[in-house]
């Protein structure tokens, strides 16, 4: 079941941080949103994941609307990476990737969650970190720590239940080697079917190799949607970005250059 947006309006004051979006994430499927600074995507991410309030429109998660749902039924089977994640107070890795397992339990972990918290910090390699303060970490450590709290959130499927995960600029501090691996570590959970995956990118380029659907967002609108090269045209680029692209195409490739 996919995550639709329907005239998904955010206003403060008399701006319209986001006016009128309607679009459907698709499950199996990398669903990216690019554009420029102060497009909108960061609100997207937000208002579709309850944490800021919509002033028009509506949020389905599969049949179920986001204001039928409380934070902690929301939070068992939709996770979030926001762009600001950083722990208050000294904990050991294995403990923050624990923290996105507190949704499913009470007093202390189960058994289950200690599963959950093993297979993503193996997933995003960090198992080797898991006693390390999380303060001596660098920037590209942590957030890869936090891909494994996300994922731990959501690590299991439940039946007849979608999964959701929504991510806000998840390639911040990494160098171009992990940045390739977390997209492909991407692709790989897409291909399970049973999640909806929405990322926010910068670089166009990682955009067109791995997006499958691509939302170009610009002054709270979308500006286009659909595959690589329906939606990095370069009138469409010009538009947006105010900068004249080169763009190339090899096979079902597309490349961008300025």
């Amino acid at each position: 079941m996919p995550l639709r947006l329907d005239n998904l309006t955010v206003q403060i004051n008399s701006r319209k941080l986001l006016d009128g979006i309607s679009v459907v994430f698709e499950p199996g499927k990398m669903n990216l949103i690019i554009g420029p600074n102060g497009s909108g995507k960061s609100t997207l991410i937000k208002a579709a994941s309850k944490q800021i309030a919509m002033s028009e429109g509506s949020v389905k998660y599969g049949q179920q609307e986001i204001d039928s749902l409380s934070y902690q039924q929301l939070a068992k089977f939709r996770a979030v990476l926001s762009q600001n994640t950083d722990v208050a107070f000294p904990l050991k890795v294995w403990e923050v990737v624990m923290l996105g397992r507190s949704p499913h339990f009470v007093s202390s972990p189960g058994s289950f969650d200690l599963h959950a918290v093993e297979e993503a910090m193996n997933y995003f390699d960090v198992s080797a970190m898991a006693d390390r303060d999380y303060f001596t970490l660098s920037g590209g450590e942590r957030q890869r720590v936090n891909f494994a709290r996300v994922l731990a959130q959501v690590w299991f499927p439940h039946p007849g239940q979608m999964r959701y995960l929504l991510l806000d600029e998840p390639l911040t501090f990494l160098d171009v080697n992990y940045q390739y691996q977390f997209m492909h570590k991407l692709q790989k959970l897409a291909e399970k079917k049973d999640i909806v995956i929405v990322g926010v990118v910068h670089d166009l380029n990682l955009a067109a190799r791995f997006g499958d659907q691509i939302s170009l967002l610009n002054e709270g609108k979308i500006l286009a949607h659909g595959s690589a090269s329906e939606v990095l045209t370069k009138e469409n680029i010009r538009k947006a970005f105010h900068i004249q692209p080169e763009i190339f195409q090899h096979n079902e490739l597309v490349f961008i250059s300025f």
